[in-house]
């Protein structure tokens, strides 16, 4: 990639850089509303992490709370999922890919975390509805991966 197309694919003008700078905002605003979803049901439950805590707001320490635990693995799983996917989108930003197709696989992943999420964590959902929201956005990030390979392969 030469040095001019780098700096093209980077500039603020960009409409695969804006919608990736759009998407990734909400994601990284949906991970930072997890811990405050966390504490809201630690709240709720009366189940606390810590002792000061249990003592501040009259509950107990409880470690186990299964309602409190569902919403820290679907923390946990955004964790894991989405700084992969935030990487792969830059890197595909610099593969100068087809607008309509980045920008849809930006909202598509964009709204399988959401729906992740929600079937997760806000109203549980029966499988197979978790599973398929997590697989779209792990079959998203993959073919992203491969178009990014077959892009720069030569280089």
């Amino acid at each position: 990639m030469s040095v001019t197309m780098f700096m093209s694919t980077l500039n603020a003008d960009n409409p695969v850089l804006q919608g990736f700078a759009f998407y990734a905002s909400i994601l990284i605003l949906k991970m930072m509303m997890m811990s405050f979803l966390t504490g809201v049901q630690r709240y709720k439950k009366r189940a606390f992490i810590s002792p000061e805590d249990a003592a501040a707001f009259k509950g107990e320490v409880k470690l186990e709370d299964p309602d409190v635990e569902r919403v820290r693995r679907a923390h946990l799983n955004d964790l894991e999922n989405i700084p992969i996917f935030l990487v792969t989108g830059f890197l595909f930003i610099l593969s100068d890919p087809d607008v309509v197709v980045a920008l849809m696989f930006f909202r598509l992943y964009t709204l399988a975390r959401l729906v992740h999420t929600f079937v997760y964590a806000v109203y549980v959902v029966r499988q197979p509805a978790r599973a398929i929201a997590f697989g779209v956005g792990q079959l998203i990030t993959l073919i992203m991966i491969i178009m990014i390979i077959v892009k720069f392969h030569q280089l």
